[in-house]
């Protein structure tokens, strides 16, 4: 089991990793990989915030990686879903120690991710992970173009 603070719990940090995290996909799991040096660019309509930390790393530094994990309905029924996450978290929890301190890792369970066994979802993590921390995933930072309706 994932430690308390090695999970991932509030809204607003799933959402936070999901912005500003490298996205990779591998079978039957979507990895955002979100380091501590990563924080979002401040919109111009927010005010600084009077407790923040100085730097980005400072934030970061000072506590361990997280995981958290989303696993939707399209997954399965509830009986499927606690046993996707189930597995997901068993196979975080070895991975946990390898990564840098202040690293947040939001793990999406795919409709695949139901069909395979704990083998090879420890393999897709493991895999999806390593992808997205060497930014050979899938998000490169900029935009999506928005396609026109014509």
């Amino acid at each position: 089991m994932l430690p308390a603070d090695a999970r991932i719990r509030s809204s607003g940090d799933f959402g936070s990793a999901l912005k500003r995290g490298r996205r990779a996909a591998r079978g039957g799991v979507v990895v955002h990989w979100a380091p501590a040096g990563r924080a979002p660019a401040p919109r111009s309509e927010d005010p600084p915030a009077p407790t923040a930390p100085a730097t980005p790393s400072e934030a970061g530094a000072n506590r361990p990686a997280r995981a958290g994990f989303v696993v939707s309905k399209a997954v399965g029924n509830a009986v499927v879903r606690n046993k996707v996450k189930r597995r997901l978290r068993h196979a975080a929890a070895a991975e946990l120690p390898h990564w840098p301190p202040g690293t947040d890792v939001v793990v999406r369970a795919t409709p695949r991710a139901a069909e395979r066994d704990f083998a090879e979802l420890r393999r897709d993590l493991t895999e999806a992970v390593q992808a997205a921390r060497s930014g050979k995933g899938g998000r490169s930072g900029r935009p999506r173009d928005k396609r026109s309706g014509s």
